[in-house]
């Protein structure tokens, strides 16, 4: 599985050949730091005064700022980002145009392509969001096994040892989480997939394929999403 399969960057785009395409996606997350190492600082000329910035962050354009919240460089982000209150940015994340980074969310070593929304209580640490990708109300990307072993990941082809510790999900383009929903370490949502509200998920959900809870039969279900 190639990144291309999952993410759509046009050659114009300011992240393109910052990661390659043609390479596994979770291969991009060891990749971050040295991406941003050279990063230099630029910051909006009014930055509200509860809003703690520390370390090279870079602001590529006009952002909608939040009355308290804290960055910690190295971060990237991208023109039209609309920051919530009580935003908690980590280090190492690269953020594309027009995203909403939520009230009360924190994000670590991790990229997010444009007009992702991530608006309410989530967690993204160690993980990948495509263009137009949506995390419901408190959905958590967890990013570290019990056992604290390596992550592996499923994929159409069989299972990979990713070779990562930490490693939270991977949301194709247009993939969704439901409200509640926590995606266990190598999760891996191809295009325009769901995760229905209020689950448990792991593994590989197909392209345009739901996953939810069949209550009559106690397990669960996929059908493909009809949108």
């Amino acid at each position: 599985m190639k990144a291309s399969d999952l993410f759509t960057l046009d050659s114009d785009h300011p992240f393109h050949g910052w990661f390659p395409m043609d390479a596994e996606p979770w291969t991009w997350l060891p990749l971050i730091k040295e991406v941003l190492a050279s990063l230099r600082e630029k910051l909006p000329a009014d930055i509200p005064p509860g809003l703690h910035i520390e370390g090279p962050v870079f602001f590529e354009g006009a952002a909608k700022l939040p009355p308290y919240g804290s960055i910690t460089g190295p971060a990237w982000i991208g023109d039209g980002c609309e920051l919530r209150p009580g935003v908690y940015i980590r280090g190492n994340v690269i953020v594309g145009r027009g995203c909403v980074l939520g009230n009360s969310c924190e994000y670590k070593n991790c990229v997010l392509l444009d007009h992702v929304q991530s608006p309410h209580y989530n967690y993204v640490g160690d993980s990948i969001l495509g263009n137009r990708a949506h995390l419901g109300a408190g959905a958590i990307l967890s990013n570290l096994r019990f056992d604290q072993k390596s992550v592996p990941v499923r994929t159409p082809d069989g299972t990979i040892d990713s070779g990562l510790r930490k490693f939270g999900a991977i949301l194709a383009d247009g993939a969704e989480a439901g409200c509640n929903v926590v995606l266990q370490p190598g999760t891996l949502l191809d295009r325009k997939s769901a995760v229905a509200p209020g689950l448990a998920y792991g593994g590989y959900l197909d392209p345009e394929n739901i996953a939810f809870w069949k209550p009559s039969l106690h397990k669960l279900h996929r059908r493909v999403l009809e949108r």
